[in-house]
């Protein structure tokens, strides 16, 4: 009696991230997928995975509607030597205030994760190291802790911290609960 090899299914995510500019963005990133890989998942991304001839907005929408979850990874794009914020502001509640060795990322590191946000999916945000928390990348904004990296640590002893191993452990759960329910008729009450 022969036995069939059952096939395996992976756990479709978005995977949503600026083009790496250096590097050591792209290593993070290929560990970051390795990672998911072994634990189950299947991450997406428009342009590297996935392909559409549609207006960039409703192809993501249409790849997150197959997609159970969001990891974002707020990479450095622009930097920021010196600049100004609320500069020649004329209301009393308002101060200018100073940015200063800083770096900006995509904003579709805060487009992504909003559509994600209002379809209901499990988000986690990771953010380079002096890129500015501003958007969706302040703490708290969509609910769930947004830990910092920086990519010239080791990619390895991140995705083995302590810190890593918790997040993603809630995150998977939440991901595996939309996987579960997705398969639930629809409630009236």
């Amino acid at each position: 009696m022969s036995r069939l090899a059952r096939p395996t299914f992976k756990t479709s995510v978005f995977l949503s991230y600026p083009k790496p500019c250096m590097g050591r963005q792209q290593e993070f990133i290929d560990r970051l997928c390795g990672y998911l890989d072994e634990r189950g998942f299947a991450p997406r991304t428009l342009g590297v995975t996935d392909y559409d001839m549609d207006a960039p907005l409703k192809a993501i929408r249409r790849l997150m509607r197959e997609s159970n979850g969001l990891i974002t990874v707020a990479f450095r794009r622009t930097y920021v030597e010196h600049a100004v914020g609320n500069h020649r502001t004329d209301l009393t509640d308002r101060t200018t205030y100073d940015l200063r060795d800083v770096w900006l990322t995509s904003p579709w590191a805060h487009i992504e994760p909003a559509m994600a946000y209002q379809l209901g999916l499990p988000i986690l945000i990771l953010k380079e190291s002096k890129v500015v928390a501003d958007g969706l990348l302040e703490r708290g904004v969509v609910g769930t802790y947004m830990p910092e990296f920086n990519v010239e640590d080791p990619t390895e002893e991140y995705l083995a911290s302590p810190e890593w191993r918790q997040l993603i452990g809630q995150w998977e759960g939440q991901v595996r609960t939309v996987v579960d329910r997705k398969g639930n008729p629809p409630q009236l009450y």
